[in-house]
């Protein structure tokens, strides 16, 4: 990996533009490039420069099994090629323009990278800097005409000390982890506290306890009804990466293990061989996209080993945490046009499922009577939950909605389903937000004495 050049954009511009920048160094270098965007550029947003479109012309497809083929041999061959292209890249890291001086006060150098960058800018906007964008290969030259400038050096960036390593087995002497925690995440006051010595107020704090909101699944998401009934069978639920993943969050604290996209089937599969006795009480939870994109080989581990795992697919028709791309599910390319539908019910009895149950997760009854079916089976199954996601536009808008009458006794049974639209309100009952409600029913589904009632918008 450390013979990949990579880049690392420290806002949403050079988040936008450093795909392009990448795609030109992989045709210059001919080699793979890793853009490293961290959480905090990732989750923010603001307004960019476009460009005109540029089309290149694809070279024509040249036949060099010694590059493609990595036999020994030819793997021998490519290393000096490899050692190559890393000396050529050191060279040009010293002299591109992603990486940049910007001279302050010489008292302190700063070395940063990413969003650690502009945390520090803001932190200590007089200093000197060291703005990284090629952050492998490092720019020796480049750094050490900087340390030789400036009285004391610092390198600020999160979790693991990368810069701060090369550069003091460079023999730089540099500040880093010894006052930068190297867990969490950095901050501009905690910056500005370790550096100049001046700890900051909140400037944002308020004086009153305000309640911890953590994620959770939106008001009508066909999911909720799946962890509410998984939690209340006391089932040990093998996950994977979605929205979804949300279930092992309280009240509803439905999932027991994520480990890495497509994992769910395969933990399952791998915790019933090797305790027999939780195949009753075991199911593997995994959403249609993630399915399709690395669920369908750990399927066919399950068929070909022969436990009796019960998988549950979750089809929302979208890749919903992600932004609602279409997936072979939808019939629908990334582009909007139509495509072949990849039908998930023939999908499973091709790999060799023979139980397939699809059915509504809203209807809790429904579907808690699948799983318990399931369960007992003596042989693989899968539980199709089809229900689209709340947020795919629809043909007509959603006619439902529900209201608490006088009826509450105030249990909050409904609490329990982590519903945002639902809230305790001053006399310990609850009451639905209209603004929040999509009609799903699933509140008076749980509710013990029929308070909630449904109204036709």
């Amino acid at each position: 990996v450390n013979r990949i050049p990579m880049l690392e954009p420290t806002n949403s511009q050079e988040a936008k533009d450093f795909v392009g920048i990448a795609l030109d160094l992989s045709e210059r270098f001919d080699t793979p490039v890793l853009l490293r965007a961290t959480t905090r550029v990732c989750h923010s947003q603001s307004l960019v420069d476009t460009k005109e479109r540029v089309e290149k012309q694809v070279p024509a497809y040249a036949k060099d099994p010694q590059k493609y083929v990595m036999l020994p041999a030819f793997a021998r061959l490519r290393r000096l090629k490899v050692e190559e292209r890393i000396n050529a890249l050191k060279e040009y890291a010293d002299q591109c323009e992603l990486n940049e001086i910007q001279w302050g006060d010489k008292k302190i150098g700063i070395i940063a990278s990413g969003i650690a960058y502009q945390y520090a800018k803001e932190a200590v906007p007089y200093a000197s800097f060291l703005k990284l964008g090629l952050t492998n290969p490092l720019p020796m030259k480049m750094i050490k005409d900087f340390v030789e400038k400036v009285d004391k050096l610092y390198v600020v960036e999160e979790l693991s000390p990368f810069i701060e390593d090369q550069l003091k087995s460079w023999g730089i002497e540099v500040i880093g982890r010894e006052i930068f925690s190297g867990i969490g995440e950095l901050s501009v006051s905690q910056i500005k506290e370790k550096i100049l010595g001046i700890k900051s107020e909140n400037p944002i704090s308020l004086n009153v306890n305000v309640p911890m909101r953590p994620p959770v699944l939106c008001p009508g998401c066909p999911h909720r009804g799946v962890f509410y009934t998984l939690k209340k069978l006391n089932l040990i639920v093998s996950g994977d990466i979605g929205c979804y993943t949300l279930g092992a969050l309280e009240p509803l604290s439905a999932m027991d293990t994520t480990i890495c996209m497509g994992a769910s089937i395969g933990v399952a599969l791998g915790m019933e061989k090797a305790n027999p006795e939780l195949s009753k009480k075991l199911v593997a939870v995994i959403g249609d996209s993630t399915f399709f994109h690395s669920g369908i080989t750990p399927l066919i581990d399950v068929v070909y080993n022969q436990t009796n795992t019960t998988t549950i697919i979750l089809d929302n028709r979208t890749t919903a945490m992600t932004g609602h791309q279409d997936n072979p599910g939808t019939g629908k390319t990334l582009q909007g046009s139509d495509t072949n539908m990849v039908d998930l019910e023939q999908l499973v009895k091709a790999i060799g499922i023979r139980r397939v149950a699809v059915v509504d997760p809203l209807d809790l009854e429904q579907f808690e009577q699948a799983v318990k079916a399931e369960l007992m089976a003596d042989e693989p199954s899968v539980i199709i939950a089809k229900r689209p996601c709340v947020l795919l536009p629809t043909t007509e808008d959603n006619k439902r909605t529900y209201y608490v009458s006088e009826k509450c006794i105030g249990c909050k049974q409904c609490i329990n389903l982590s519903c945002p639209a639902i809230h305790v309100i001053s006399n310990g009952k609850v009451e639905i937000d209209q603004t929040l409600c999509n009609g799903c029913g699933v509140c008076a589904q749980v509710c013990p004495v029929g308070a909630f009632t449904m109204e036709v918008k």
